[in-house]
């Protein structure tokens, strides 16, 4: 009776967390939606701006032409000066609206991940929807940890047609797997010499009729008896505020049951791990 009451309380647990992350999507989608329009007001006035330089510089060549020839000698000497302001000028514009540009798609992928459609299969950019989601899940995990450092390297093959998935709940997948590897490399660095570098090797290739999607990393592994609970739900080796549990088993639902594929892992406690997503190329 006494095991069945803990059971209970550690399931309400759960519950209230989760209602918590449930509360705290809506809100991050909501932030989302009211950040959404600055950052269109950024853009398009960097745009603008980098147009309105264009002319202003060809209007002042055209000047030039018109002028005497005695004004010939004071316009050289300045020439160099201004074409270097205005070179400066132009790649800040061009700065202002790529890093915006970046943002909306950061922005974008929040509200994807919060607000869309279930089991709505669409055709996707996979490359662009997985490198998207590997850089929220590296900001977050720098945001929530301090001083955390760790090395992304992706690697996408080139070619790969859109595929139909529903792209918030691969997102989710990818966040859960890039946490997870986040985690990993992070509690490893706690515990290895400083010569230890965490890295995280995301990988995108098709292999016949199938695209794999890998996430590996080089942190502290699963042994044998971890490996096989690995995806029960409510199972976790994670401390207290770390982690649900359910990150594993929802990835698994999504790949398995939403998009008819499989996901596969590889670990050697002490030495990392490595989960591959395989999701069919539908023709």
């Amino acid at each position: 009776m006494e095991d069945a009451n803990k059971e209970i309380e550690r399931l309400r647990a759960r519950i209230k967390h989760l209602e918590k992350l449930a509360s705290l999507g809506s809100l991050s989608a909501g932030i989302a939606h009211e950040i959404q329009n600055p950052l269109n007001f950024i853009i398009n006035f960097s745009k603008l701006s980098t147009k309105l330089a264009d002319d202003m510089k060809e209007i002042l060549s055209e000047a030039r032409e018109q002028l005497p020839p005695e004004y010939g000698r004071r316009i050289a000497s300045i020439r160099a000066e201004f074409d270097e302001v205005f070179a400066d000028l132009r790649q800040n514009l061009l700065r202002i609206e790529e890093h915006g540009t970046r943002a909306t798609s950061v922005i974008r992928g929040i509200l994807l991940y919060s607000r869309g459609k279930d089991d709505v299969l669409v055709p996707t950019d996979i490359k662009g929807l997985v490198s998207e989601y590997v850089r929220l899940a590296y900001h977050s995990a720098r945001a929530n940890h301090k001083g955390f450092k760790v090395c992304v390297r992706e690697r996408y093959e080139e070619g790969v047609p859109p595929i139909k998935v529903v792209p918030q709940d691969l997102g989710r997948a990818i966040l859960n797997l890039m946490s997870n590897a986040c985690y990993a490399v992070r509690v490893k660095a706690e515990q290895a010499p400083s010569s230890y570098e965490p890295t995280i090797a995301v990988d995108m290739r098709r292999e016949g009729d199938w695209l794999l999607v890998s996430v590996a990393d080089n942190g502290i592994g699963m042994s044998r008896e971890t490996l096989k609970e690995a995806f029960t739900p409510f199972f976790t080796t994670k401390p207290a505020g770390e982690g649900t549990g359910l990150g594993l088993s929802i990835t698994r639902s999504i790949i398995e049951e939403k998009h008819k594929g499989r996901v596969e892992v590889e670990s050697k406690e002490g030495e990392g791990t490595r989960f591959t997503l395989y999701l069919p190329i539908t023709k």
